[in-house]
């Protein structure tokens, strides 16, 4: 599996998926997660295992959610593996047991919400014990909740010998890429909204980037740092001496750090609401940032350009809203053009560089924001560790 030749030939299959998908009114508004797991699947289909799939899907902390339920993802799946899947309504049980007995080579089947039993985040060991008693192997492919230890991701690796499937093995290697051997100039271009989900990254991208390129709500609470008045805008006033502590090291590393000289700024986050572009010393008190500027654009564009290496997480104002779209879209095409490794994590900057229409051009899309962030902040990430040939 993932690069390691492991006979699956009639055995049952448990396979850890990311099919945490957008749904509205019951349709799949983005299936980027589960086009992104076909490669594993038609794998183990085509070395004749039982093919098992288990998920979780939004947060139903524990209890059974009706509009959580995994039927409208086999539908869409049943679609783009031109194969029948069978979906259960639990993911325990005798019922599994029996569906799985009787399953033929290739046949594939997804199992309910795992999130429905409140065991699973706790990563209870009896449950586990439990999602694997049919099983002969798991597979985990589930990238994006590597850093989690749940009992569908850590947990069943104690009873079933387990293995990285194709796009585990594809993300691993590219964020190895960025970890250990990155081409320089290496630039990295981290936004959103907290300093805080991201400190350990910026500090960790330090050691190893030429340039850091800091933008969204998260740069706000840099430039507070600086003293500017930020009006109403999205801040973390109790981060300022973390975002010095990070501009300081960024100094005595020599390393260029880049905050927004320019911004965009309005009295809301909604369409059609008066913009105007100011220097961060000229936001007016009743007014928040929304977006980096045009100058400030330029210059981040002008700098990734240089780049041979980018890594890019988080957008760079309210992207959702055309109005604030423009530095995020920007930002997407100039890591587009870049003649080199370049690296897109987060569901926010993957859904701007789909947006801006340049999606193929990026060397790697992660689907794991969360998990690729603590990945490159150097943690070991629990789903990792237990798997077969990733130590």
């Amino acid at each position: 599996m993932g690069g390691e030749a492991v006979d699956v030939s009639g055995k049952a299959c448990l396979c850890r998926v990311d099919f945490n998908v957008p749904i509205k009114d019951g349709v799949i508004v983005d299936d980027t997660r589960i086009r992104a797991s076909l490669p594993t699947i038609r794998c183990l289909m085509e070395g004749g295992a039982k093919v098992v799939l288990i998920s979780h899907l939004g947060r139903p902390k524990g209890k059974v959610v009706e509009s959580l339920r995994m039927d409208p993802v086999a539908g869409r799946l049943s679609e783009l593996l031109g194969v029948h899947v069978k979906k259960l309504d639990d993911c325990i049980g005798e019922e599994v047991e029996e569906a799985v007995r009787s399953m033929k080579p290739k046949d594939v089947l997804l199992l309910e919400n795992v999130r429905f039993y409140p065991e699973e985040e706790l990563n209870d060991r009896e449950f586990a014990k439990k999602l694997a008693a049919p099983f002969d192997i798991f597979v985990n492919d589930a990238f994006g909740t590597a850093h989690r230890a749940h009992a569908s991701t850590v947990g069943v690796a104690q009873f079933l010998p387990a293995y990285p499937g194709c796009l585990m093995k594809r993300e691993l290697e590219a964020l190895e890429k960025l970890l250990r051997s990155p081409e320089h100039p290496y630039v990295a271009v981290i936004g959103g909204a907290k300093v805080s989900d991201k400190l350990g990254v910026l500090e960790n991208l330090l050691d190893k980037v030429d340039s850091l390129l800091i933008g969204g709500g998260m740069a706000n609470t840099f430039l507070m740092a600086q003293g500017y008045d930020l009006g109403k805008s999205l801040c973390e006033n109790d981060k300022k001496e973390d975002a010095l502590r990070v501009m300081k090291k960024a100094q005595e590393l020599d390393k260029q750090l880049l905050l927004p000289v320019d911004v965009v700024v309005a009295e809301r986050p909604e369409p059609g609401v008066p913009v105007k572009v100011v220097r961060p010393d000229e936001i007016p008190e009743h007014m928040m940032v929304l977006d980096i500027g045009p100058e400030t654009r330029r210059e981040f564009s002008r700098v990734i350009l240089q780049a041979r290496t980018v890594f890019w997480n988080g957008p760079m104002g309210v992207f959702e809203v055309e109005q604030f779209s423009g530095g995020t879209l920007e930002i997407a095409a100039a890591i587009a053009q870049v003649e080199g490794f370049t690296v897109v994590g987060g569901g926010d900057s993957l859904a701007a560089v789909e947006m801006a229409g340049c999606a193929d051009k990026i060397s790697h899309l992660s689907t794991g924001g969360g998990a690729s962030l603590e990945f490159l902040e150097g943690k070991e990430l629990p789903g990792v560790k237990c798997l077969r040939g990733t130590r």
